[in-house]
C-alpha cells in the first residue's frame, strides 16, 4: 500500500459538547477537499484503505462506528487520540468542543506502471 492522499479538518461542535458530532464536521471538511479521480485510473475507491485519526480532549466519547461510516468509500480503520479543545464559552460553560481530524487514503500500485513515493 502507498499514500495517495492526506487530508486534513476541523470540526466544532459550538453548543452541544459532542465529539462524534464534531468529529463527523471534521471528516466533512477533509473530504470536500479531496477528488478521487485518481483512483478511478487504477482501481475502484473502494478498494483503498483509509486511516482516520480524530484528535478530542476525551477519545472514549467518540463513537467511531460512526465516524467510519461518514466515509464513501474504502476499507476504513478510525483511531481516537487525545487532542483537539474544549473552549469556554461566553457565559463560561464549555460551549465549545473542537475536532482535529486526518484523513489518509492508501493505494495498493502493484501492477499499474506507476510508483508511487513511501512519503
Amino acid at each position: 500500500m502507498k499514500p495517495l492522499i492526506c487530508e486534513l479538518g476541523m470540526g466544532a461542535d459550538v453548543h452541544g459538547h459532542d465529539y462524534t458530532k464534531a468529529a463527523l464536521r471534521g471528516i466533512s471538511d477533509a473530504i470536500r477537499h479531496s477528488s478521487l479521480t485518481i483512483f478511478y485510473n487504477y482501481k475502484h475507491p473502494s478498494e483503498m484503505r483509509v486511516d482516520v485519526t480524530v484528535g478530542v480532549p476525551e477519545p472514549d466519547k467518540v463513537d467511531k462506528e460512526a465516524v467510519a461510516a461518514a466515509l464513501p468509500f474504502g476499507d476504513v480503520r478510525v483511531t481516537v487520540v487525545k487532542g483537539g479543545l474544549d473552549d469556554k464559552g461566553m457565559g463560561g460553560a464549555e460551549d465549545i468542543t473542537l475536532a482535529a481530524v486526518a484523513v489518509k487514503a492508501w493505494l495498493d500500485t502493484e501492477g499499474h506502471g506507476f510508483k508511487l513515493s513511501d512519503g
